[in-house]
C-alpha cells in the first residue's frame, strides 16, 4: 500500500481589521473611542464578516483534523491433500489461458504473520443464512456457505458468506460461459439439499482434514467430496505470494477449491511473468521451482516442472471477465 501527500499551495491570507483607522470612519476625529464603540462601528461597517472569517477558519481546521484515514487496508487449495474428483473424468468446466508480462518474485509457503486466527472449533457446521437467484447458464449447481461452530471472525461471520457469494457470482469466476457452461445458486438453511458446501473451518480442523504435517507442514485448504474446507488461518492471514492483498487471496481460495469440485487438477505457471492459473497452488508459491520441490516431498497430484517460470498472483479463472464471447 502506498500513500503520499501532494504539494500544498498557500494563497493570500484572509484578514479583517478589528480596529480600522479613525480617518476612515465617517466623522472620524482621530480620538480614541471605547472598545465597545469600536466594535459597534466595526459591525456596522463590516457586518458579521469580522466574526465569520475566524469562525470559518476554526471550523475548517476542525473538519480537516477530523477527516478519517481512508488508506487502503488490506486462496488454500487441495495443496496438502491433492484431492480433486472421485474419478478421472474430464473437468466439468475449465479455465481460460492467461497472458501478460509481470514482474517475477519468489514466494514462500509459510503462513504470514498477522491477526489472531480461529484455532479450534466444534467439528460441526452451520449454514450461513443467504440465498440468490441462479447465476450463469447451463447445468445448475446449488451451494451453501457454512462455518464451523465456534469459529468467529473479527469482521463478522456474515462477511464470509457475502464474499463467497460475490466471488462465485462474478463473471470472472466459473460461470463464465467459456468455462464450459454452468450456473450456480446459493441456498440457505431451509433450502433444497446443496450440491456443494463452501465451509470456513478452524485452523485445527483444516489441518486434520487437509493433511497438515504429512511431510508438508503448511496451512492449507482442500476439497473432499461435496465440501470445500477453507482454512480460517489462511482466510485471516492470506499467503506471502499475494503481498498482503487479503481480499484477492480470499477470492482465489474460493475459486481454487470450487475449481477442484468441478474436476480441475493443479497446474503450474505456463510461462514466465503471466498471471497464474487459479488452479496453481498459489497459497504455497507462484514459482514452479518451489512447487516442484514441494511435490518432491509430498505429491500434490500433478507434476510441476522445475523450469524457472514465475507467475503473478491471480484470483480468477477468467481475469478479464469479458471473455464470454457471443
Amino acid at each position: 500500500m502506498e500513500s503520499g501527500e501532494g504539494g500544498r499551495h498557500r494563497g493570500d491570507p484572509l484578514a479583517a481589521s478589528w480596529y480600522p483607522s479613525p480617518e476612515r470612519h465617517p466623522g472620524g476625529d482621530g480620538t480614541r473611542r471605547s472598545g465597545r464603540s469600536r466594535r459597534k462601528r466595526g459591525l456596522l461597517r463590516y457586518g458579521w464578516g469580522v466574526y465569520a472569517v475566524p469562525v470559518l477558519l476554526v471550523i475548517t481546521v476542525f473538519a480537516v483534523a477530523g477527516m478519517p484515514d481512508r488508506s487502503q487496508q488490506g486462496s488454500g487449495s487441495s495443496e496438502a491433500a491433492g484431492r480433486t474428483t472421485e474419478n478421472d473424468t474430464a473437468p466439468v468446466v475449465a479455465e481460460g489461458e492467461k497472458g501478460g508480462e509481470y514482474d517475477s518474485r519468489m514466494k514462500s509457503p509459510e503462513l504470514p504473520p498477522g491477526a489472531p486466527i480461529p484455532k479450534s472449533g466444534s467439528g460441526t457446521f452451520e449454514v450461513v443464512p443467504g440465498k440468490t437467484e441462479p447465476v450463469g447458464s447451463g447445468q445448475l449447481y446449488k451451494y451453501t456457505v457454512e462455518i464451523e461452530t465456534g469459529v468467529e471472525l473479527i469482521e463478522g461471520n456474515d462477511t464470509f458468506g457475502r464474499l463467497t457469494e460475490q466471488t462465485l457470482a462474478d463473471p470472472r469466476s466459473w460461470t463464465n460461459p467459456r468455462a464450459g457452461g454452468i450456473s450456480l445458486r446459493r441456498v440457505g438453511p431451509d433450502g433444497p439439499r446443496p450440491d456443494l458446501r463452501v465451509t470456513l473451518v478452524s485452523r485445527d480442523t483444516a489441518r486434520e482434514v487437509c493433511g497438515y504435517g504429512n511431510g508438508l507442514p503448511y496451512d492449507s485448504s482442500c476439497r473432499i467430496g461435496e465440501r470445500v474446507y477453507i482454512s480460517a488461518a489462511r482466510w485471516v492471514r492470506g499467503a506471502v505470494s499475494f503481498d498482503g492483498d487479503i481480499g484477492t487471496y480470499r477470492r482465489y481460495v474460493v475459486n481454487h477449491e470450487v475449481g477442484h469440485f468441478f474436476g480441475n487438477d493443479h497446474v503450474g505457471c505456463p510461462a514466465q511473468g503471466q498471471l497464474a492459473p487459479v488452479m496453481m497452488q498459489q497459497t504455497f508459491s507462484v514459482s514452479n521451482d518451489e512447487l516442484h520441490e514441494l511435490n518432491e516431498r509430498v505429491s500434490q497430484g500433478t507434476e510441476i516442472p522445475a523450469n524457472g517460470f514465475v507467475c503473478k498472483p491471480n484470483a480468477w479463472p477468467f481475469p478479464l471477465g469479458n471473455e464470454a464471447g457471443d
